[in-house]
Parts: structure tokens; C-alpha cells; sequence
């Protein structure tokens, strides 16, 4: 069984290449990822979700403010993406998970007539769980591997999809995290939990390397609520995220790397053995090289079922 916290993961923005003058920036959607408590064990057992995660870039953004619309040539990045999930904890000490995406995205510049729409697989995260740390499972490691199985050759021939617009990165990345979670103060219904993980691009491929990034999350929320049968559990996260420049000569390294905080109030409502999450998460912090698209929201939702 879980004790399933919720949060959010962190804003991304990224710059990408283009082939003039564009400045595009990745959907960002390992903010989707990181941070979120559904994958806090408690005990030994399985767990089976799926995510939804939406976010709409229709804002140029340069440094730390709005810029033109004139100065990036790529006009809007809408993705929609539906994660499956399932993750197995063989005893209170070990314990795996996989995470298979796939998404939608649109595509809009001043350089296409249309917009472009296309939807894939995009790549699958691996992790091992370590959670010896303490009797009540209150902290533990993550770490694994992003594989490259995300196509990053979408109309390459035309030449009118960036790099960091692709639905795959085609790298393989190294994940390394770790969580923590305890209560305000001890005794009460109010939790407390924090998280951050590593993402480090290893193996490439055509000259393109993404930008290393680091999340964090830290969050309160209270287990006190019940409707009837169901328990109601508000949420609420501050959200961080850095993200190195992009390098290589696919890349547009003027244009990409971030920083960023987003403040993020949600909801979870447990019905055991099912769980419903949603949450949205709002910018309150941005610092962008170059000229990238960035969100004015971003929306996450999950159902997850354990035994």
C-alpha cells in the first residue's frame, strides 16, 4: 500500500534549434515527473496509474520577462501527454518502477503554413527504489535511466521541427533522486514532504545534448479531511527547476537553459484502493536564455490503484 503524497514536478522551458532565425523551447514535461509522492512507498505491494499532463507555450519570454512575439519566429508548443504507470515494491527495502509516455503535440510557427500535430511514444523511465533508511519508509533514493526510445525525427527531412521540440530526446539520461516526508508537527494530520532528482543526459545521439537539470519540491498537505467514505487531502508545492544550456551542433545553445519556480495548489481524494490527483501549477519565477515559449499554467492529473 502507498501513502501517496502528491506533488507536482517542475516547470521547463527549454531552447531549441531551428533552422533560420526560430527560437522554439521543449514542452518541458519532466516537470511532470519530478516531485510527485505517488511514488512514496510505505510498504511492500504494487501500484498502477495513469497521468495526464497538459500545458499550452504560447508566450515568448526573454531573461526574466515577456518579450515580442516578433523575436521568436515559433508561435505556440501545445503537448498533451497520458503516462502509464506501475510500480512494485518487493519488501519495505527494494523496490522498482516504469513509466511508459505517450503524447500529442502541436506545433505552430511563423515559417509553416499550419500548424504541425503528431502524436508517439515518447521515452521510458526505469527507476530502482532503496527505502532502508528508516522503519516508517519516511526517506529513500530513486535512480535509473530515461532510455531514448522517443522518436526525435519527426518531418526531419523538412527541417521545421526543432531538436528540443521532438517528442524523444534520443538520449539516454541518468536519474538520481531522493525524497523525505514527516509531519507538522509530529502527531498531527499535517505532512510535510520534499524531493529532488538529477537528470543527466550520457550517451547522444546526432550532435545534440540536452541540458543537465536539477528539480526540487517541497510541500505540505493534510490527511485529516474525510467526505463519507472518502479521504480529501489538499496540496500545496513550491516548485523548482534548473536546466543547463543545450550543446552540439543540433542545438541552439543561445536559446536555451532556465530557471524556474512555480507555486502549486492540488487535491487528492482516496477511495481505497483508488486514487484521484489533480493539480496546477502556476509560474512565479522564470529566467530563460534567449527568446523561448513558455506556459502560463501547466495542469496534472492521475488516478492510481494499489494492491
Amino acid at each position: 500500500m502507498y501513502s501517496k503524497i502528491i506533488s507536482i514536478g517542475f516547470g521547463l522551458l527549454t531552447g531549441v534549434i531551428t533552422t533560420e532565425s526560430t527560437h522554439a523551447c521543449a514542452c518541458g514535461c519532466g516537470v511532470f515527473d519530478v516531485g510527485t509522492s505517488s511514488m512514496f512507498p510505505s510498504g511492500a505491494g504494487m501500484v498502477a496509474y495513469l497521468e495526464s499532463d497538459c500545458q499550452n507555450q504560447d508566450r515568448n519570454w526573454s531573461g526574466r520577462s515577456s518579450a515580442p512575439a516578433a523575436a521568436n519566429a515559433d508561435t505556440k508548443i501545445t503537448t498533451h501527454s497520458y503516462t502509464l504507470g506501475l510500480q512494485a515494491m518487493f519488501n519495505r527495502t527494494w523496490g522498482a518502477e516504469i513509466e511508459v509516455p505517450y503524447l500529442w503535440r502541436t506545433f505552430g510557427s511563423t515559417g509553416n503554413a499550419a500548424s504541425l500535430h503528431w502524436s508517439e511514444f515518447g521515452d521510458i523511465r526505469l527507476r530502482g527504489i532503496f527505502t532502508g533508511f528508516s522503519e516508517d519508509l519516511s526517506s529513500g533514493l530513486t535512480f535509473g535511466v530515461k532510455l531514448p526510445s522517443g522518436d526525435f525525427r519527426h518531418t526531419e527531412a523538412l527541417g521545421d521541427i526543432d531538436r528540443d521540440t521532438q517528442i524523444g530526446s534520443g538520449s539516454t539520461n541518468l536519474l538520481l533522486g531522493g525524497f523525505y516526508r514527516g509531519r507538522i508537527p509530529a502527531g498531527t494530520d499535517w505532512n510535510w514532504f520534499a524531493q529532488a532528482q538529477l537528470d543527466v543526459p550520457v550517451f547522444i545521439q546526432n550532435d545534440y545534448r540536452p541540458g543537465v537539470e536539477a528539480d526540487a519540491a517541497v510541500g505540505i498537505y493534510d490527511e485529516g479531511i474525510t467526505l463519507g467514505p472518502v479521504k480529501v487531502s489538499p496540496v500545496l508545492q513550491l516548485i523548482g527547476a534548473v536546466r543547463g544550456r543545450d550543446s552540439g551542433s543540433a542545438s541552439s545553445r543561445d536559446d536555451t537553459g532556465y530557471e524556474r519556480v512555480l507555486i502549486s495548489p492540488g487535491i487528492e481524494m482516496h477511495l481505497a484502493p483508488v486514487k484521484i490527483y489533480l493539480d496546477v501549477e502556476l509560474p512565479v519565477y522564470e529566467q530563460v536564455n534567449g527568446n523561448q515559449l513558455v506556459a502560463p499554467w501547466l495542469l496534472k492529473t492521475g488516478v492510481s490503484w494499489m494492491f
